[in-house]
């Protein structure tokens, strides 16, 4: 199974991006908690160079707890402002306006020193399709500002957005990048939702979830869906179908709506709290 989508609204807004830069004061990147490496687009290390950076984990509720910590202090250590966020529920987000201003102190003493007082930090706000972007933004400020969905490439245009005196946020367009070296990352962006659904086989990609959690997240699997979790993961998909009366003509089990339901299941939570990216 080959993963792979880059539609050309993402090279506009990849070079939209580029032009801006020298404007920001700050980048802030969300990343998915669940996958915090694979979630980072790489070209944004290309035209960062020498911004101050911070780094948002967010949906880390859905996160590994075990994980969590570990990835922030990963982080940390390699000289991000990070931290953990909730965005749809609002949790961690208030705390994001002070870690901007912590990030942004030796800007605030250069403008000091130029009699520059006041000035709004200037921040560009980059990620993943379906990384909660707007839905960050909209949980900051407190009201909705920009759409927001559950599917990737909502956001397709530049937008700034005043947070409040102190932040001025340039919000953008989730973008991936042309090329997945490694076809694993390219595989936990699918099972997150950063790749559209209707470009892949989906009874495949369930398996292929269905073969991770039984090797990493065994217990939490039979919580889910019981003692199926240790059949062969197709004979799993199957059984699974018949138990959410997923079927077809005939009673044969319709494995293409069932894996669907578990997909939806596992970008919501419900299977449980699972990373799939390990430190």
């Amino acid at each position: 199974m080959h993963f792979q989508w880059y539609p050309g609204h993402m090279t506009k807004a990849k070079r939209m991006m580029q032009e801006n830069i020298k404007l920001i004061d700050v980048i802030i990147e969300l990343v998915d908690a669940r996958i915090p490496v694979s979630s980072r687009n790489p070209d944004i290390e290309g035209f960062a160079t020498g911004k101050t950076r911070v780094l948002l984990l967010n949906k880390n509720d859905l996160a590994d707890e075990r994980y969590n910590k570990k990835w922030k202090e990963y982080y940390e250590s390699k000289g991000y402002y990070t931290t953990l966020i909730n965005a749809r529920a609002g949790k961690g987000v208030k705390a994001v306006n002070e870690i901007i201003m912590q990030a942004c102190k030796e800007k605030f003493e250069r403008d000091r020193k130029r009699g520059i007082l006041n000035r709004p930090v200037r921040a560009m706000i980059v990620g993943i399709p379906n990384v909660g972007k707007s839905t960050f933004i909209n949980s900051f400020v407190g009201k909705a500002c920009t759409k927001t969905g559950d599917k990737p490439g909502v956001t397709k245009g530049k937008q700034w957005i005043k947070l409040n005196k102190n932040v001025e946020l340039l919000d953008t367009p989730g973008i991936l990048w042309p090329k997945f070296e490694d076809q694993q990352v390219g595989l936990k962006l699918a099972l997150i939702g950063s790749i559209k659904d209707e470009i892949l086989q989906t009874e495949e990609l369930c398996i292929k979830l269905l073969d991770i959690l039984k090797n990493d997240y065994l217990e939490v699997l039979e919580k889910y869906i019981g003692d199926e979790a240790k059949d062969d993961s197709y004979e799993t998909l199957c059984n699974y179908a018949i138990k959410r009366g997923c079927k077809l003509k005939g009673d044969e089990p319709d494995i293409s709506k069932a894996a669907i339901l578990m997909l939806d299941d596992f970008r919501a939570g419900k299977i449980g709290r699972i990373t799939l990216d390990d430190i």
